[in-house]
């Protein structure tokens, strides 16, 4: 059972509360996402649905986000928390907050694709399933 989330912690559902800059301070701590250039996190939240993230004074320490058509299908990815803030419930708090948004709680079908997260994810309702088709077109590290 996750720890009740300590009080100081913002949540927000919109992109523009996250600037490039302090979600690659972010991505630094994932060995999949550790290369990313500010470029390309700048067309990655311009091309992304919605966006969660939470603060705590006034720092970026927790984001996902949802790339969705709001009717029918919807996916999950880049759930990052800061190393500093793990432990915490904050991770669980986020992910809770993204799925049971307004714009997303509705929708019937929620995919992410991770295997480093699954217990977690297990959770929170999320199951594994087989039959993921994938086109990768470079190393993953850069996609």
């Amino acid at each position: 059972m996750a720890m009740p989330l300590e009080k100081g912690y913002l949540f927000y559902d919109s992109k523009l509360a996250v600037k490039a800059d302090e979600l690659q301070d972010l991505y630094r701590f994932t060995h999949w996402g550790r290369s990313r250039s500010l470029d390309q996190i700048e067309r990655m939240l311009a091309g992304t649905s919605i966006c969660f993230s939470a603060r705590h004074g006034g720092r970026l320490v927790a984001f996902c986000r949802i790339l969705t058509d709001f009717v029918f299908r919807a996916s999950l990815w880049d759930v990052l928390v800061h190393p500093d803030h793990q432990g915490k419930g904050l991770g669980t708090a986020l992910i809770r907050y993204a799925i049971e948004h307004p714009a997303i709680r509705e929708i019937p079908l929620v995919v992410t694709y991770t295997s480093e997260l699954a217990p977690f994810l297990a959770q929170l309702g999320f199951e594994p399933k087989e039959g993921l088709l994938m086109l990768l077109r470079c190393p993953i590290e850069y996609s």
